[in-house]
């Protein structure tokens, strides 16, 4: 695949995916694109829509005003957390990330297979949370309802989920894991994101 044009990267979400407070080389999804490329995948850095302290909502309206957006080879999606901080409901965002989920598709030529959804981190157990004095537990119980919501439509739509909720809550405690505000990722943490989403995402773009 090395040989061929480079393959076109378009990555939609919020301050998870534009990387608040970190450089662009240091997002999850420009880390994802240089691992892939180290492996022989001819994988462009990627378009990026996505703003800190977007909501479901407020991503499609991002979405529809970047047009023209195009189609592309691989389409990743992660949104949902402020939804949660602002305390609306798991229902509310069932039904808007179903139609993310729909126009990601769509993003990808219509190639459910060439879609990749990370699960929503735990912000919960962040210095910024316990500032905040926000109960971990229901901000994790919450998350996880989210989460599993995202993963049963990704199931039955067929696109590819890949879950780092784990790898937040086992690191955000650890300050070399956070950016100095406390609350976002820094690079390394966002290493590790992309290194769990290697895998899935090299064989989408390796499958017939």
């Amino acid at each position: 695949m090395a040989d061929r044009a480079p393959l076109s990267f378009l990555a939609l979400g919020d301050s998870y995916t534009i990387g608040e407070g970190v450089p662009a080389d240091g997002r999850w999804t420009h880390q994802l694109a240089a691992a892939l490329r180290a492996e022989g995948i001819a994988l462009d850095d990627p378009r990026t829509i996505a703003t800190t302290g977007w909501t479901t909502d407020e991503l499609a309206v991002g979405i529809a005003a970047a047009e023209p957006v195009g189609t592309h080879d691989l389409v990743s999606l992660l949104i949902g957390v402020n939804n949660q901080y602002r305390g609306r409901s798991c229902a509310d965002y069932r039904g808007e990330f179903h139609t993310l989920l729909a126009r990601a598709v769509a993003l990808a030529g219509g190639r459910a297979d060439r879609v990749l959804v990370l699960s929503i981190p735990d912000w919960g157990v962040t210095p910024f949370a316990a500032q905040q004095g926000r109960d971990p537990a229901q901000v994790a119980r919450e998350l996880d309802d989210y989460n599993a919501a995202a993963c049963a439509l990704c199931e039955a739509h067929g696109v590819a989920f890949v879950n780092i909720t784990d790898v937040s809550r086992d690191g955000d405690g650890d300050a070399a894991m956070l950016v100095d505000d406390g609350l976002h990722p820094s690079a390394a943490m966002y290493a590790r994101w992309a290194q769990r989403a290697l895998p899935v995402a090299r064989a989408l773009l390796t499958a017939a």
